[in-house]
């Protein structure tokens, strides 16, 4: 009975995917209907600087503001009925993420707008608009530290790229059933730019302000990915009074979290997906296996603490060739679909 249960289950989730599918060019065609849209900025702490003087009177000395997270958001007509859904990005990106996929389609930013839900998309804190504390750098290039001090700044390579997000088991060559558009990859590599986490104290102020705008919005499910793919329980960690629902998209979860920190984890739906080929690429920066692996036992902790948990992955769903790139993948609607019913079905019906 279980296995008919999961079978009429996953048949239902493939059903919806096509249907979402089927429908996208209708919802592209239509206007996009917008009742509020803007930007703001969550935190930030001003850094004391030495006080202008001479040369330095009118720029590079002084205090600062640093730690602060850019974030822009619209919200459709009747957005209030649903939870706002805030995306974070992962490593050597920024929320560009979400918008437009590289080969031109909807991205998930404007298709969870067009399908009634307010969204809240992040910059990083040190990434992209929420800019960066620069005072290290500065500091070395004034000779007032060593350069021993200096970040590493990681960027990461067309070629590693490639690899790491699974476009193909070796640069440039592609998996026959890759749901990523590689014939626009280029348009990836132009979003790719510095990481500067390496800048940031501990714990990462985004994790603070990410549960800071949850409690701002009053309840919003956070969305990770990669690099931000647990970002949501550490926000939660901090502080989950405002956090309605976690989502982790391809992401390292850990695996010395302890018994309270489960505990209170259970406390909040939970979503982890993966995508297809997670050992058919080389083992670089970390074993796509491996952590899989890792985020089904941190789901299956969560579950046995009483937790609502789910692992989505997508091969064992009868969906094939996705990416690490899921929001931007071919088929990019079709699991935004699925993520949409599970926050129906565990979020807003709590």
């Amino acid at each position: 009975m279980q296995h008919l249960a999961l079978t009429v289950g996953l048949a239902a989730a493939a059903l919806l995917g096509l249907h979402g599918e089927a429908t996208a060019q209708q919802r592209k065609d239509r206007p996009l209907v917008i009742q509020s849209q803007g930007s703001f900025f969550v935190g930030g702490e001003v850094k004391k600087g030495p006080a202008p003087t001479g040369a330095t009177a009118a720029f590079g000395a002084g205090d600062i503001t640093v730690n602060q997270m850019y974030v822009q958001y619209q919200i459709p007509p009747g957005g209030d009925k649903h939870r706002p859904v805030v995306m974070v990005h992962g490593c050597c990106l920024s929320s560009k993420t979400w918008e437009t996929t590289p080969d031109g389609r909807m991205g998930w930013g404007e298709y969870f707008v067009r399908k009634g839900r307010p969204v809240y998309l992040a910059d990083q804190v040190s990434r992209a608009r929420s800019g960066f504390d620069p005072s290290v750098i500065s500091a070395v290039k004034a000779g007032t530290a060593p350069a021993s001090s200096l970040p590493n700044i990681i960027a990461a390579s067309h070629q590693v790229a490639w690899t790491i997000f699974r476009f193909g088991p070796s640069y440039p060559k592609a998996f026959p059933d890759g749901q990523f558009p590689v014939e626009a990859v280029d348009e990836l590599y132009k979003q790719m730019i510095p990481d500067l986490n390496a800048l940031l104290p501990n714990p990462n102020p985004t994790w603070t302000q990410m549960a800071a705008l949850a409690r701002q919005l009053r309840g919003a499910v956070l969305m990770g990915h990669s690099e931000s793919g647990f970002f949501p329980q550490q926000a939660a960690l901090i502080d989950g009074t405002g956090i309605r629902g976690l989502i982790t998209i391809e992401a390292p979860c850990p695996e010395d979290l302890t018994a309270a920190q489960i505990s209170t984890l259970a406390r909040t739906p939970t979503l982890v997906m993966f995508g297809d080929h997670l050992e058919d690429v080389p083992v670089v920066v970390l074993s796509w296996k491996k952590t899989y692996e890792a985020c089904n036992a941190y789901v299956q902790k969560v579950h046995a603490a009483g937790g609502d948990a789910q692992m989505m992955y997508l091969p064992q769903m009868g969906i094939k060739g996705n990416s690490h790139m899921l929001m931007q993948d071919k088929n990019n609607l079709r699991l935004a679909d699925l993520i949409l019913d599970w926050i129906d079905q565990h979020v807003e019906k709590r």
